[in-house]
């Protein structure tokens, strides 16, 4: 997923009956971007700011031990590296939880969020790989489809613990475009543990907002502009109230051949990169992870066939298309709702 929510602040004191309320920001890298929390502080937190950022540094280095694919020993490398079709493998709470929501949305998003493409986007040179020579493609792209698709990993759960087991010793998962937005739930109900009751915790652009900024209003958030020139604008603010919120894109991931410019989103039916007008989409949900795996399979989707799930799911969405005369923005009838009772 892409970094292209622009997170709007003001001033920083408000007069609390006890302590001047302030904001605390703390930021950091993980899961090859940044991260940024903020929180306001009325002196009735559990943790000072230094205790809550190395906390928040343990959560976050804990799910990239668990998730990440450019970590040879996490979790889920681990599994990924296992050839063995015939025995489960016990796995944490944590990646069965993003897994089972994985499978769900593959559902959701009529197979187009699939994380098992993991073979297709490293063949294309967007995962941990080096992208193969044109001639070399075509003859592994077959190949590779046949160790593709989420019938090929089953799930399962015996008492308190969960298994994981591959159909074909190939296959690959990749939980990009679902575990930074996992990441931040579970960033977020660590803020709220503490004794935070507004915050606004942000990775790599996937956001998860809870009660009011500093100004006692709810956390404004821009949507951005799409742009292939580099410039930054705002499309749309609004009001972010105990939502999460998460956006995909293909103007800043892409690379160009033979004047074809090719995005980082596979699409898991054809095993090429996605070639449609819809530039980004923007979800909110209640969790930034079910936000995160929507955004990425409604965009694959592309513009006709996202507005569809949208209003079948009644989902929160908002498109942004290139056309002829530039960018035209769209959403779904349950973001106009949500809009319109903010103005």
């Amino acid at each position: 997923m892409m970094t292209n929510a622009l997170v709007a602040f003001s001033v920083l004191l408000l007069v609390a009956c006890d302590k001047p309320a302030e904001m605390v920001t703390l930021t950091g890298k993980t899961m090859g971007t940044t991260y940024s929390v903020k929180y306001i502080d009325n002196g009735k937190l559990h943790v000072k700011p230094e205790a809550m950022h190395k906390g928040i540094e343990i959560i976050l280095k804990d799910v990239n031990n668990k998730m990440s694919t450019y970590i040879a020993s996490s979790e889920l490398s681990m599994f990924n590296q296992n050839t063995q079709t015939d025995t489960p493998i016990e796995i944490s709470t944590d990646l069965a939880t993003v897994l089972a929501e994985s499978i769900r949305l593959n559902k959701v998003t009529e197979g187009a969020l699939d994380v098992t493409i993991g073979p297709l986007v490293n063949l294309w040179g967007f995962g941990p790989e080096k992208r193969t020579t044109p001639e070399a493609m075509e003859e592994q792209l077959e190949t590779r489809r046949a160790w593709v698709g989420i019938e090929k990993l089953t799930l399962t759960q015996q008492d308190d613990k969960f298994f994981l087991q591959k159909a074909v010793p190939q296959l690959y998962v990749d939980l990009s475009s679902i575990a930074k937005g996992f990441g931040v739930d579970k960033v977020a109900a660590y803020v709220a543990e503490q004794g935070g009751d507004n915050y606004l915790v942000e990775i790599g652009g996937e956001i998860r907002a809870k009660g009011k900024n500093i100004e006692g209003k709810d956390w404004q958030i821009a949507i951005e502009k799409p742009s292939f020139d580099g410039s930054r604008a705002v499309s749309q603010i609004i009001g972010l109230k105990d939502l999460a919120m998460a956006t995909s894109g293909n103007y800043r991931n892409y690379f160009e051949e033979n004047g074809r410019r090719f995005s980082h989103e596979i699409d898991p039916k054809t095993g090429y990169p996605i070639a449609h007008r819809l530039a980004s989409i923007t979800v909110l949900a209640d969790s930034t992870m079910t936000a995160d795996g929507l955004s990425t399979g409604l965009y694959v989707l592309g513009e006709e066939k996202a507005l569809e799930v949208a209003e079948k799911y009644n989902l929160l969405v908002y498109l942004i298309s290139k056309t002829e005369n530039g960018f035209e923005a769209k959403m779904s009838s349950a973001f106009e709702k949500l809009l319109n009772s903010q103005h």
